[in-house]
């Protein structure tokens, strides 16, 4: 069985005396599960391993339930350390302020509990950590399989990866793509607005908010504004709810919006979004048309390959702490903008999708980036960018 690399990362920490919170957050179907199991089987201390999405009502008290049964295990042992894992902790309410009350107890008892927790709402998680367990806790974001995963795991080609996207337990199916397409949308899109975003995040129009999804998927690598989306919808509501929609979407995973690049974060802000799926199989399972049909389209497949990209680089962005833009003025346009630590790098894109361009030469020249690439065509191939690590480009 494939192992991530985060597993590495963990048995290091394991294997460290003190006590710690990790924190793993990350899509539905990427893996944490999995790794949690090899994690279990790699090691010889006792463990408890738990998920708050078997029950009914996760509550605090629940988790409390949870957290006594680990003390009880290592008071009754002959080891001098326990792990304690907590399956979707976001499910469990004001979970944050229990395990820090619990954990704090722990340190004032000498009990040697380590502690991992594992969740699909980033938004969710992030808030607790930062308002209950500063200063307790480290995180580890998940993100949707690389091509390279993909490649090393099922031996795909650039084009699957590109059409059936970054889900490792979809790949048994790909043969049969009515079946992976029903796989896709019930097991992984329904139950993640359903799970991870209706039942744990206010949300007064989920019907809108699903349009926007499909919408989004539909257009990604696109540029639309919030006015323009409402013209298309009979249940609109305003370009607030609109954008809060898009955050929980992307929170969960499943559907970002660049800002447009500007020099003023009051203009990034204010910009109409370009869509972008964190995994392209979001856009395929929801075509009626096939991969060979898509494949022998330039058009369309220009723009499965430009998504590709940009989920390249947004997946990577969350781990590795840079920004992701675009940048339009007029009919110049660059496709990706990337800033980290005050450098900026452009990557114009040449697909089928669109091979003419006007915006490096007007980029370079408004914003004097550290370097702009070109991927496709004469440029860098897009199957060998898909292979690297965006830090690189700086």
């Amino acid at each position: 069985m494939y192992e991530r690399l985060y597993l590495k990362s963990l048995i290091y920490r394991m294997n460290e005396p003190r006590r710690f919170i990790q924190v793993l957050m990350g899509p539905r179907q990427v893996g944490k599960t999995t790794l949690i199991t090899q994690l279990i089987q790699r090691l010889t201390v006792n463990t408890h391993f738990v998920s708050a999405d078997a029950v009914l009502i996760a509550d605090s008290s629940w988790l409390e339930q949870q957290w006594e049964i680990a003390r009880l295990k290592i008071k009754t042992s002959s080891e001098n350390e326990f792990l304690l894992i907590i399956d979707e902790i976001q499910k469990v309410n004001n979970w944050s302020e229990k395990v820090k009350a619990l954990w704090d107890a722990d340190t004032r008892e000498q009990n040697n509990i380590k502690v991992i927790l594992l969740g699909s709402s980033r938004l969710l998680l992030q808030q607790g950590l930062t308002e209950s367990l500063a200063g307790r806790f480290e995180t580890t974001y998940m993100g949707h399989w690389s091509y390279e995963e993909m490649f090393v795991a099922f031996n795909w080609s650039p084009d699957q990866y590109a059409w059936f996207g970054g889900y490792p337990g979809s790949a048994e199916l790909i043969d049969d793509e009515k079946r992976w397409k029903s796989y896709v949308t019930n097991s992984l899109i329904e139950t993640s607005i359903n799970r991870d975003i209706l039942m744990l995040s206010r949300v007064a129009k989920p019907a809108l908010m699903k349009v926007l999804f499909e919408l989004g998927c539909h257009y990604s690598g696109q540029i639309l504004s919030f006015t323009k989306i409402m013209g298309q919808l009979q249940d609109a509501g305003n370009t607030t709810t609109l954008s809060h929609y898009l955050s929980l979407l992307d929170t969960a995973g499943l559907l970002a919006g660049f800002e447009k690049y500007a020099a003023d974060i009051i203009r990034k802000k204010s910009s109409s979004p370009k869509f972008q799926v964190h995994n392209t199989a979001l856009i395929s399972a929801q075509r009626a048309e096939n991969f060979q049909q898509i494949r022998s389209n330039p058009s369309e497949w220009g723009r499965i390959v430009e998504s590709a990209i940009g989920a390249h680089l947004l997946n990577n962005s969350i781990s590795e702490n840079y920004k992701v833009y675009y940048w339009r003025e007029r009919d110049r346009e660059i496709d990706f903008v990337l800033e980290y630590k005050n450098q900026v790098v452009g990557i114009e894109v040449k697909s089928g999708a669109k091979q003419s361009s006007s915006g490096m030469a007007a980029f370079q020249k408004q914003f004097q980036p550290r370097k702009i690439y070109l991927i496709g065509d004469t440029g860098l191939p897009w199957q060998e960018f898909l292979n690297i690590n965006p830090l690189e480009l700086f």
